[in-house]
């Protein structure tokens, strides 16, 4: 089974979070995500993650400290997610991809529909936040 190690970036301003929607191709597609991606061989969780959030949502990582670490089993491929609190940024995040992308607050979290392995960060925000 394919395992895939993942940065993952909670952007947070103030009493709101940045989620962006998987595009319909993507595994999971369709679902609401806190941004990020694969950590590269070689690479810290802290270099993927500042270099998948400039890629992903244009910004620039200045400070993030680990919230949680998740293992998924889905049915096609194992998930390892490494997640931040990314609370000190440059630049205005947008959805560089062409994803849907928009600012929430904790009550807009349950409303949304969000891949298996994320349920478990939403749970870890609304305690610690």
């Amino acid at each position: 089974m394919k395992f895939i190690h993942v940065a993952v970036g909670v952007v947070k301003r103030n009493d709101t979070f940045f989620i962006c929607k998987r595009s319909q191709s993507q595994h999971q597609g369709g679902l609401w995500e806190f941004p990020g991606g694969k950590v590269e061989a070689n690479e810290t969780v802290e270099q993927a993650l500042s270099r998948e959030l400039k890629e992903e949502i244009d910004i620039t990582v200045l400070s993030s400290y680990s919230l949680l670490s998740i293992k998924h089993e889905y049915s096609d491929k194992n998930v390892h997610l490494d997640v931040h609190i990314v609370d000190k940024f440059d630049g205005e995040p947008i959805g560089n991809e062409n994803q849907l992308s928009c600012w929430v607050n904790h009550s807009q979290l349950d409303n949304l529909a969000f891949p298996e392995a994320n349920k478990a960060i939403i749970e870890a925000l609304k305690l610690a936040f």
